[in-house]
């Protein structure tokens, strides 16, 4: 009954946006934003913009969410300025802005003895306001910068300095997770990465398996074996591609194991790329027992933000690493599979195989 309840109301809160949207309605600016999948970019409910079609839409509670789900703030209504209208409205948007200026060398007591509030207090209005903690939101920012900084300084180091890391050690060991991909690598666009790759057919359809020197980057699957290689390769259009050999191929029928039996387990190491909100989606997905299921709005409960439930589904959409990253685990709300990027019939089949496998154990 809770669940069928959750799923109306979520569809009258959407139709609410959705109608918040159509008519720009100002008095929607700060209670959320949308995204367009078809352009990458996220608005205000009162941008003046062209209106998207509402099969593109996708509706976020925050700025950051929508950040943090791959969208970019729209230059023209500029989504991630904090509204004058909300509570402390202008306390945030001056903590908002030291933060900008200083990053981490603010600690938490300093931001909120500015805005004459507890710490307590600060950090639940700050996270109200802007949907994050202020130390997320720091982060945010910082990784921001660095993207920007990596493509213009001389060298990784030097862009690290620009940024505002304390030291060099403490910014590579969070690079990867915070750029989706080595500092070194991002700052040459790929360059100089070799990706191995081999095609073949499975159960499923053909399946596109590709490795880097750290691990499986890629694990496509689909009807039209040209389509999945010419996919592939716009992906990864500046690395050097290299078709496998037949020890590469014996790696990739690990894989066809893996989705015949899913029991087989993988122990080969994967190269996960993504945000660091999509990290930990994924991290989350390969922590879900094969055999079960669990719905976005669970798997947000369980990364601590209840929330967050479409940022959660766009980072489960945004997996490139099928199986191994088991986002076919996740359904909606009564059991819908609905939400496939290899699509539903796929999916319904790798369910149903790790049901059987986890009956066929317990016998």
């Amino acid at each position: 009954m809770k669940s069928l309840l959750r799923t109306k109301s979520n569809k009258v809160r959407e139709a609410s946006r959705w109608r918040a949207v159509q008519h720009r309605d100002e008095r929607a600016n700060g209670t959320f934003v949308f995204a367009v999948k078809t352009t990458g970019i996220y608005c205000k409910p009162s941008c003046p913009a062209k209106r998207a079609n509402r099969e593109n839409v996708l509706f976020y509670d925050s700025f950051l969410e929508a950040e943090a789900a791959g969208f970019r703030p729209c230059k023209r209504c500029r989504p991630q300025l904090i509204p004058s209208t909300i509570p402390h409205a202008e306390a945030i948007i001056h903590a908002c802005r030291t933060v900008e200026l200083k990053g981490d060398s603010m600690s938490l007591r300093d931001l909120a003895r500015e805005a004459g509030m507890s710490p307590f207090h600060f950090s639940r209005v700050f996270k109200e306001a802007t949907g994050v903690t202020p130390k997320a939101y720091a982060n945010a920012l910082r990784a921001r910068r660095m993207r920007t900084m990596l493509q213009s300084s001389r060298s990784v180091e030097a862009a690290i300095q620009r940024t505002g890391y304390r030291s060099v050690s403490r910014f590579y060991a969070d690079a990867e997770g915070q750029l989706g991909m080595t500092p070194s690598a991002l700052k040459s666009r790929g360059k100089r990465e070799t990706i191995t790759y081999a095609l073949m057919r499975c159960s499923l359809g053909h399946l596109l398996v590709a490795s880097t020197a750290k691990g499986i980057c890629t694990i496509e699957l689909g009807d039209d074996p040209l389509k999945l290689l010419a996919d592939f390769k716009n992906r990864f259009a500046d690395a050097t591609l290299v078709a496998g050999d037949k020890s590469f191929v014996r790696t990739a029928a690990r894989v066809i194991a893996l989705m015949e039996s899913p029991k087989v387990g993988l122990d080969l190491p994967l190269d996960i790329r993504g945000t660091a909100f999509q990290h930990r989606v994924w991290q989350a997905l390969r922590k879900i027992p094969a055999g079960e299921t669990i719905t976005y709005s669970e798997l947000a409960e369980r990364l601590g933000c209840p929330r967050s439930v479409r940022a959660v589904a766009s980072a489960c959409a945004a997996n490139r690493i099928a199986v191994a990253v088991p986002c076919h685990r996740v359904v909606r709300i009564g059991g819908n599979l609905a939400g496939y990027y290899w699509g539903i019939e796929r999916k319904k089949e790798l369910i149903n195989r790790e049901k059987r496998d986890s009956a066929k154990g317990s016998d």
